[in-house]
Order: C-alpha cells, then sequence, then structure tokens
C-alpha cells in the first residue's frame, strides 16, 4: 500500500467514524422503509411521524433550494442512515417529492407514462433509485432502469428521454460536489433540466399531501410497488444509439483515423473517471468506436469517497484541530488537484502525456498534460494550475476555458476541412462567466455568440428556442435575445458550434437535425456530456501527438492567430462554512449563517445593478458608491455594470471583467474575472468579490429604496421574463 493508499484508508475511515458518531441511536435504529422487502410495502405518513421527522421544516427548505437550483435539488445526506430527516435528502423526502412529480405528470398526461430512473455512485444512489422507481410503478408509471440497474452517467439518460419520447426522467447525483451531497435531478420529457416552476409545481403537491396527513386520522397512505412490477423495466444501455449520435459530431471517421494513426505511432492517454459512473460506461462507447485500446484508466473502480479525491486534513481555525475537510471533485479547483495522487502514477510519463479527467456522473471535463518544469513561467503567468510530478516535470491541469477554446477551434478547423463550415452561418452559447477570450476567438471567425445566465438548462433553452425558429421557417433570419437584452441575429438556418459553461460543461452541435423515435428534431442533445467532449479530446491530444505539439503550444498558437487578448481567467469562491460538518444541526446552522453573509453581499450589488439597469441610477452614482466602499480600486474604468439573470457583470474597459455571483444552492460566494492584464484581474476580483455588503448612508440616499428591500423577486421576475421569451 501506498504512502497516498494509506492516508485515503484513514480518511475514509475517519469519515465514516464521524457520520455514525453524529447520528443518535434512535435513527439508527428507526429505518422508515425495509427495502430489503422486495413485495409489495404499505406505509401511513401521519400528523405524529410529520412532528417526530419534522417534514414540514424539511419542506421549506426543500421549496427553497427549488426555487434557484440550477442543476437537481441537492444537499447533504447521512451516508450511513438514509432515511435521518435531519438532512435535507432523505428517503422520506425522496418518496414525498416522488408522489409530488407523478401526480402532476398524471394530471399533464392522460395515456401511458414512460420516465427513466438512474443514477450514478453516490452514497445510498441505489436505495433512492428503488425507492422512486416502486412508488412510480405504484402509480402505473413505467418506469426504465438501465440494465441490472448499473451506474450510468446523467447524459445518457438525459439524452434516450429525447431519443424515445419519453415523458422525463430522474437522476441521482450530485455532480462534483462533496461525497456527502446527493441531489435527485429532474429532467423534463426531452432530457432537459427542470425549469424553477415545474419544480414549484410538484412541492405544491407535497405541501398537499402532507396537509391531508395532518387532517386525517389515519394520515396519507403510501405504497410501494413490489421490486419486481410489471412497470418497472431493466431494459436499456443506450451504447449503439450513442455511439451512431456521436459518428454525426465528434467522432467522424477522420477523427477515428487521427486517433488510430496516432496509436500505430505509440499515442497513450489517460482516462481519470475519479470513481465515477463513466469508466462502466465509456469502455463500452469506446470499443464500439474501435479506439479503446489508447487508454489507460485511472479510478475506474466505482467509489463514492472517489478514492480520497477532494479529501484533505485541514486546521479548523477556531478550535485549532485538524479536521477531515471535502473540497469537492471539482478539477477547476488546485486544492482537488493536490489530493488526486498524480505525483505517484504519472511519474514516468513522458512531457506531453495527457490525461481526461471527468466528474461523477460524467457531464464535467478537464484535460491534463505533463509539461517541462522549465515552461512553468507561462502557466504562473496566465494563472493556470499546476503541480509538481518530479523535479523536470509538472502536470497541467487545464482550465475548460482554455481546453474548450482548443476543442472549439480544432472542431471548427475539421468542419472547414470537411467543406461544411460555410454551408450554415455559425454560433455559440456560453454563460455570463466564461473568459472573454472565447468572445473574441468567435469574432475573429465570424461565430456569432449569445450569452445566458449559468446552468446547461439556459444554454439548452437558446438552442430550443433556434430550433424552432428554424423548423418554422428555414429561410427567414434567426433572431435570439441574450440575457443582457441584445438582439442576436444568427442568419438563416444557423447551427451551433458549441455550447458551454467555464466550469466544464460542454455540448456540440449538429450538422444535420437528428430525429427522435417520433419524429423530434434537434441540432444538439440537452444536457451537457463529458461522453462526447472525451472524445474530441482525444481527437484533439492525438492531432497534437501526430504535430509534435504540446497544448501550451497550441494555445500559444491560438491566441496568436485569432487576435486573442484576454488571456487571463480567474475564479475564486468564499464558502461560509464546512460542508464537511459531520452534526447536521451544526452543518445547518453554520450554512444559514453563512447564507445571510453570502445575501448581504449579492444584494448590495443587484441593488446596484437593477437600478442602473432601470435608469433610477446613473453609473457615475454606481462609481461613486462603489469607490466609497472599496476605495482601494480606481472605478474610473467601469464602462458598465449588467444583471446575468442572477448576478452582476462589471464590465471595465481593456475588455476586463468581473462577476460577482452567489450560489443559488450553497453558502458560497462566487467570483469571476478575465481580462488581458492578470494583477488587474487578481485585485479586482478579490476586492469586489470579499466586499461585505454593508450599506453606507451614500448608497441609501441614492439606490431608491424600493430597489434596497426584496431585490431577489424583482431579479427573479426580470430572468423569468427572458427566459421565456421566444420558447
Amino acid at each position: 500500500m501506498t504512502t497516498r493508499e494509506e492516508e485515503v484508508k484513514v480518511l475514509k475511515e475517519e469519515y465514516l467514524r464521524l457520520a455514525e458518531k453524529f447520528t443518535p441511536e434512535e435513527i439508527k435504529n428507526s429505518p422508515l422503509f425495509d427495502l430489503k422487502d422486495q413485495g409489495e410495502i404499505k406505509f401511513h405518513l401521519t400528523k405524529k411521524l410529520i412532528e417526530n421527522l419534522k417534514l414540514e421544516d424539511w419542506l421549506k427548505n426543500y421549496e427553497k433550494e427549488a426555487k434557484v437550483s440550477t442543476g437537481g435539488i441537492r444537499g447533504p445526506q447521512n451516508i450511513l442512515y438514509p432515511w435521518d430527516t435531519r438532512f435535507p435528502i432523505n428517503q422520506m423526502g425522496v418518496v414525498l417529492a416522488t408522489l409530488g412529480k407523478a401526480l402532476v405528470l398524471k394530471e399533464d398526461i392522460k395515456g401511458e407514462i414512460n420516465k427513466i430512473t438512474a443514477g450514478e455512485v453516490r452514497y445510498n444512489t441505489q436505495s433512492y433509485v428503488n425507492l422512486i422507481s416502486r412508488v412510480q410503478a405504484e402509480m402505473k408509471i413505467n418506469t426504465h432502469l438501465p440494465f441490472d440497474r448499473q451506474t450510468i452517467p446523467v447524459w445518457m439518460v438525459s439524452f434516450l428521454i429525447f431519443m424515445l419520447d419519453y415523458d422525463g426522467g430522474e437522476f441521482v447525483t450530485s455532480s462534483h460536489a462533496i461525497s456527502s451531497k446527493i441531489a435527485t435531478k429532474d429532467l423534463e420529457n426531452q432530457g432537459s433540466q427542470f425549469m424553477p416552476e415545474m419544480s414549484l409545481r410538484f412541492i405544491e403537491k407535497i405541501k398537499g399531501i402532507i396537509k391531508y396527513a395532518k387532517e386525517n386520522q389515519e394520515g396519507y397512505p403510501i405504497t410501494l410497488a413490489p421490486k419486481n412490477s410489471k412497470f418497472i423495466k431493466e431494459d436499456f444501455n443506450g451504447y449503439d444509439l450513442y455511439v451512431d449520435y456521436l459518428r454525426k459530431t465528434v467522432a467522424k471517421e477522420a477523427n477515428l483515423e487521427t486517433i488510430i494513426k496516432a496509436k500505430e505511432a505509440g499515442f497513450k492517454i489517460m482516462f481519470d473517471t475519479v470513481g465515477g459512473c463513466m469508466g462502466k460506461s465509456m469502455t463500452p462507447i469506446m470499443e464500439k468506436l474501435g479506439i479503446l485500446d489508447i487508454f489507460e484508466w485511472r479510478d475506474k473502480e466505482e467509489d463514492p469517497f472517489f478514492h480520497g479525491i477532494g479529501k484533505a486534513w485541514r486546521v479548523n481555525p477556531n478550535t485549532n484541530q485538524k479536521e477531515l475537510f471535502d473540497y469537492s471533485c471539482d478539477f477547476c479547483l488546485l486544492d482537488v488537484v493536490k489530493t488526486a495522487g498524480y505525483e505517484f502514477d504519472l511519474k514516468d510519463k513522458p512531457v506531453g502525456y495527457t490525461i481526461l479527467i471527468t466528474d461523477p456522473d460524467g457531464d464535467r471535463l478537464s484535460i491534463g498534460q505533463i509539461e517541462a518544469w522549465e515552461k512553468r513561467g507561462f502557466f504562473e503567468e496566465l494563472g493556470i494550475d499546476y503541480i509538481k510530478i518530479t523535479e523536470d516535470k509538472i502536470l497541467v491541469v487545464y482550465h475548460p476555458t482554455f481546453g474548450f477554446l482548443l476543442i472549439m477551434d480544432f472542431y471548427m478547423k475539421q468542419l472547414k476541412k470537411e467543406g461544411l463550415f460555410g454551408n450554415h452561418p455559425r454560433f455559440m452559447v456560453v454563460t455570463t462567466p466564461c473568459s472573454k477570450c472565447w468572445n473574441e476567438w468567435a469574432e475573429n471567425n465570424n461565430i456569432k455568440i449569445v450569452t445566458t445566465p449559468v446552468g446547461i438548462k439556459e444554454i439548452v433553452t437558446i438552442a430550443k428556442k433556434v430550433e424552432k425558429q428554424i423548423l418554422e421557417n428555414k429561410d427567414q433570419d434567426v433572431i435570439v435575445e441574450d440575457i443582457f437584452g441584445d438582439k442576436i441575429n444568427l442568419g438563416k438556418d444557423p447551427r451551433m458550434l458549441f455550447g458551454g459553461e467555464e466550469s466544464g460543461g460542454m455540448i456540440i452541435g449538429l450538422e444535420d437535425f437528428t430525429e427522435s423515435n417520433k419524429g423530434r428534431k434537434a441540432f444538439c442533445m440537452r444536457e451537457k456530456s463529458a461522453g462526447e467532449a472525451s472524445v474530441i479530446a482525444t481527437a484533439l491530444s492525438a492531432h497534437l501527438f501526430l504535430e509534435k505539439k504540446t497544448i501550451r503550444e497550441y494555445l500559444e498558437e491560438t491566441f496568436k492567430k485569432n487576435s486573442v487578448k484576454s488571456i487571463i481567467y480567474l475564479r475564486d469562491d468564499i464558502i461560509y462554512y464546512n460542508e464537511s460538518e459531520p452534526d447536521p444541526v451544526k452543518l445547518l446552522q453554520t450554512k444559514f449563517a453563512g447564507e445571510v453573509k453570502r445575501d448581504k453581499t449579492d444584494t448590495f450589488y443587484l441593488s446596484i445593478v437593477l437600478a442602473f439597469r432601470d435608469k433610477k441610477i446613473t453609473i457615475d452614482q454606481a462609481r461613486t458608491i462603489l469607490k466609497e466602499v472599496i476605495p482601494e480600486l480606481d472605478f474610473s474604468g467601469l464602462t458598465g455594470i449588467k444583471f446575468t439573470g442572477e448576478a452582476t457583470f462589471f464590465q471595465f474597459n481593456e475588455n476586463m471583467f468581473v462577476q460577482v455571483r452567489r450560489s443559488g444552492t450553497d453558502a458560497k460566494m462566487r467570483g469571476y474575472a478575465g481580462g488581458p492584464d492578470r494583477e488587474r484581474c487578481v485585485k479586482y476580483m478579490d476586492k469586489l468579490l470579499h466586499y461585505s455588503g454593508e450599506r453606507t448612508p451614500l448608497y441609501q440616499n441614492t439606490v431608491p429604496s424600493d430597489y434596497q428591500e426584496n431585490i431577489h423577486a424583482r431579479a427573479q421576475k426580470i430572468y423569468l421574463d427572458y427566459l421565456y421569451k421566444g420558447l
């Protein structure tokens, strides 16, 4: 056992010990459902149970999450005792949510209903899948599960919902979050994530269930169908259908030929699935594409502890004691990269060796590469993270900003080589905190940019609006409005080259519309996918291998050829509490206290940006307010303030921006910055992100009073008006 393996073993033992320690005996001994019973299970939710389990408090927090969630209603769970309702996600909550969703669906659809239920490798995933499928089956909803109920990536579920014309799906996941977190991600009938009001509809049903249970002596009857109910079908893996889809975009013959040619010249690439579900699905997919043997797999064995990735000991400044801390599985964070143990596994790999890193549910991709030690200055200048591997080598983990820039450039060149690029006007859909190097690259290549709020469903919503206009009249110019209120003419019969987020999620557009079984058409899928991203990243890596060129060299070349000046991109988070806190009472208390701090900063900026948007204050007044509270910064170069649908975007001269955004689902503030000057980006992001939000007399006398209160409601109305326009 290596030093790293020993450390992970100790961390995991501590993790499980803490979960055991902070669970009272009465909870340990009081499971709500005996899921070992494969027959029908009857249960009555009574007033007494509602009070004992504090379900009304649970629902209040659940509803709060549903209003702002960008990717499923998520939260921590008791990893050992999942019926523990002290945690936001628990078995009883999942049952109630499933009942609510089923009641809404049966209102909307009078005939046969088909849904997919599946999940990734999180703790208790299978128990939640079991509960969801059996509740739905009892309500005569056909529930489709993967063969042998195996784990599966979220994009495969989304893809199959669209292609098979199902009525939606539910996926148990929590993306790249810490190990104790879990979510039920709801997917509608095109495979897209739920819109906010869709979640609120089923929450109203849960309120009705609790009300009925409290008012009736016998409570509300809940029945779980037998595990082998005729409405539960283990009937798919989707590999063949998805491979056919990939062959139309990222797995064209030219790409596969490049990969095979590189393999014959000695090309190998590492695929790190971080203990998630991607190994099980990508192995047969890569085999069907004929490229499986070029991969060297890492962390392929499924593990909800993620082989210790993101886990570390950290000193609590309040107690001065060493505590277990979980940084998540987000490889955009250097702290996560440092815990992955690459220095042990990559020390014998040569300069240029590439590693693909996905998150547990397979929707995000990061790209790493071995580089020479003496080249580290380039990465330090750009703020690109790296770790030392040996005395003469480093591992660079490229932020998706840079990895995706090269993917879109590589894909564009392929389309040009095939003579396809000029057949349609091209556009990209990106989120507001994405690097402006993408915009500069796109402008140089005559590609339009549509900007959306954060979240893949936002990108897909734009795609749906464009598809609708094309299918109604492909000879008419397609015009869409971005989140900044700008109307963008995409031309006649345009195609999406790329849709992506700064956090590692992307989709590629098709040349021709794909059709579902019943003839529904689309030019892109409805969920970000590290499946397609990993295929084109492999083709790009093979191409660079044959060219004897590193990612760094290609990046420098791309900057130069496309006149890209905004080469700096930074991100920082303020986390107001320890997400790894094992005591759920303390966890929720500290989270709530952190949310108060988060919202104080957030609403300060939102009130200014919305007052400016509505012409209640001028840009000079905004500059004056900001200069008073952050005197270290020069705001004379502030050229605009924009509302992003949820956050505040500061535009400065010389194409520098800073965005300050609250996490909708956690006690965190997020800062993003980009531009040509690293020192300036660092300084401005740091100061704007860390301002407390304290209101001054100048602020109170300048910003209208009705903008100082309840600003989130005003922001939500503006966002929803934007969201549904043109759908």
